[in-house]
């Protein structure tokens, strides 16, 4: 195996393994992007090259350095980290249209909030009511 095809390997498995340990799927990921899910299959596969700013925005969306993404440092994503596995149980218990809400919430925090006022919060919310007794 070519260095370069080497490298597209590992930068495929890496991406694979982070979207994995964030407990995102490929369309998850796809729709953060803007990207159809075939794209990020093609990409996990090694099939399809990655961008530098594709390459950064994955890095923040899985909340993994860039540097790491791209076959530097340690093999793994630490995943006896505590607040990965509870972050990743947690996202587990979320119906799918709240999951995709908070996807969208958390792209719009990373690019400056700009995006958080066309999003549909639930009434209580949004008036600061909680059910708490």
């Amino acid at each position: 195996m070519t260095e370069a095809i080497e490298k597209k390997a590992i930068i495929a498995s890496r991406i694979r393994e982070a979207r994995k340990m964030a407990g995102l799927s490929q369309a998850q990921v796809a729709q953060i992007l803007g990207l159809h899910r075939p794209s990020i299959s093609e990409i996990e596969a090694g099939n399809r090259s990655v961008s530098a700013e594709e390459i950064a925005q994955l890095a923040e969306i899985f909340d993994v350095s860039a540097s790491w993404l791209i076959g530097e440092g340690a093999d793994k994503v630490d995943v006896h980290d505590n607040k990965l596995q509870l972050a990743a149980r947690e996202l587990q218990k979320l119906k799918q249209e709240d999951l995709d809400r908070l996807l969208t919430i958390l792209a719009s925090m990373r690019s400056g909030g700009n995006k958080l006022r066309s999003i549909a919060l639930p009434a209580s919310i949004r008036t600061g009511e909680t059910n708490c007794e």
